[in-house]
């Protein structure tokens, strides 16, 4: 029998199923321990130590109690506790991006997803370079500096060297002041030589859901195709730093198990890439099982409400409050409205989940992943965000000045990130407001931009922004930062 071990590189060690099985247990037997309830939100607060922010965060098993516990008063104390970290660390900015589908060839036989091999309705499409291209300039006309790309899983059509061409032409393409400054990559799990590859290609994050931790589950779920080895997937973020990536993300697909032990599960990995590696997951997204082409979400069991949804948010920001978390167009605007004050940091925005679908007129919907709830345009997110007191950041500073990895970690655990994050993310939204809003929108942002600049403490630093935001207003000069 496993025995649960955090530096472990083997899955069933550092996800043992007896530990989650056991903080489960321990999280019943205490869901209404007041007093422990207490000390796991004190020990969870931000503290001021100097002029600087330090946050211990939470383990599995301290986090399942505050998720298990079903007090509203203390609930309440959770909800604010984690808008209180969020701010602490990521200021009232939110993180702007766009998937972008190359292919859905795949190979695999997953039952909740319609790019099943067996789907033979589904229109398949590889997208040619001249489309990435166009693609892209219709992502660049939008806004949009940050992308995600995605692809089924199919070594014949979609081969790394296929995916690879597609991260140089992106970055290749400059359409007026437009430019993909960050490509994030989500793909099926690989090997350690071709995550050397795509580290080499210059990508930013490397993003690969579990889908579940529930070994049998997992293994029902993926009956057939390469997916189907559950040890090879759970252990590709170890694989993708060993090949230099330095910002690996995570997420598991709420409604395919239970999501109290997903959550367990989803920490536990965290965790473990904190004991061997020295830095957690840059981001944890979480995205809810929706319908798509063939698959009906009801024919699941394991569905979670808003209401629920809500909360396992928040415990997740409380537990692991410098990782990033992402909540896509998955979701409608009033369930992300609720997410982006419970700890959420990043969202997409005018997202198109079918190959080409970003030169289509209207949204295509016989490709599509997942339905988009939220299917606003980009420039009414923007307004949106901005009218709830938030920044939307297009910044992508972080990775070009190389701090990835534990080096952002280290900036994000003593609250010095927003020495550059703050004035950043107006530089790059001045860039937005300037080249693509509506007069609504940029009359708004350059509103709060004003703002905004008031609140920089460095006076060198806000003076050097200042001058910066009238150079971008007033010139053609771009991407400036600190």
């Amino acid at each position: 029998m496993a025995v649960y071990n955090p530096k472990s590189l083997k899955a069933e060690e550092f996800i043992n199923d007896g530990e989650i099985l056991d903080t489960l247990a321990y999280a019943d037997a205490n869901k209404n321990n007041v007093e422990l309830i207490d000390r796991i939100l004190e020990k969870a607060r931000p503290r001021k130590v100097g002029n600087e922010i330090h946050c211990t965060g939470l383990s599995h098993r301290e986090a399942s109690v505050l998720l298990a516990c079903e007090i509203p008063e203390k609930i309440e104390q959770m909800y604010q506790l984690a808008n209180e970290i969020k701010l602490a660390f990521y200021g009232n900015r939110i993180v702007m991006f766009a998937p972008l589908y190359l292919s859905n060839y795949c190979v695999n036989s997953c039952v909740y997803c319609p790019y099943h091999h067996k789907n033979k309705h589904i229109a398949r499409k590889k997208l040619t370079q001249e489309e990435v291209e166009r693609e892209v300039i219709a992502l660049q006309d939008m806004g949009h500096k940050r992308l995600a790309i995605e692809t089924g899983e199919d070594p014949v059509n979609c081969p790394i060297e296929y995916v690879l061409e597609c991260i140089h032409t992106i970055y290749s393409i400059k359409h007026k002041n437009g430019a993909i400054r960050r490509v994030n990559v989500n793909i099926a799990a690989t090997t350690v030589e071709n995550y050397r590859k795509l580290k080499e290609a210059g990508i930013g994050t490397y993003i690969l859901f579990q889908e579940t931790y529930h070994k049998q589950s997992y293994l029902e779920l993926h009956p057939t195709g390469p997916k189907h080895d559950y040890d090879y997937h759970t252990e590709a973020m170890d694989r993708a730093m060993q090949g230099g990536i330095d910002d690996v993300g995570l997420g598991v697909l709420f409604g395919l198990e239970k999501y109290r032990y997903e959550f367990a599960g989803l920490l536990m990995h965290a965790e473990h890439l904190e004991a061997v590696h020295g830095v957690g997951p840059h981001t944890i997204s979480v995205p809810r099982l929706k319908r798509a082409d063939d698959i009906n979400p009801e024919d699941f069991d394991n569905g979670i409400s808003d209401d629920l949804f809500e909360k396992i948010i928040a415990c997740i920001r409380i537990a692991v409050p410098y990782t990033g978390m992402i909540i896509s167009t998955r979701e409608s605007e009033e369930v992300r409205a609720k997410a982006l004050k419970r700890g959420i940091s990043q969202v997409s925005g005018a997202s198109r989940t079918s190959v080409g679908g970003y030169t289509e007129m209207e949204r295509p919907h016989d490709s599509e992943q997942f339905d988009v709830s939220d299917q606003r345009t980009l420039d009414e997110v923007v307004r949106w965000l901005m009218e709830s007191g938030h920044i939307p950041s297009f910044c992508t500073a972080c990775y070009r000045e190389g701090r990835t990895g534990d080096r952002f970690m280290a900036l994000c655990k003593n609250g010095q990130i927003q020495n550059c994050c703050h004035p950043n993310a107006l530089m790059t939204l001045t860039e937005y407001l300037t080249d693509y809003a509506s007069a609504e929108t940029a009359a708004l942002g350059h509103q709060m931009i004003q703002e905004e600049l008031s609140k920089i403490p460095n006076d060198k630093v806000r003076a050097i922004a200042t001058q910066h935001i009238e150079d971008i207003k007033n010139s053609n000069r771009r991407d400036f930062r600190f």
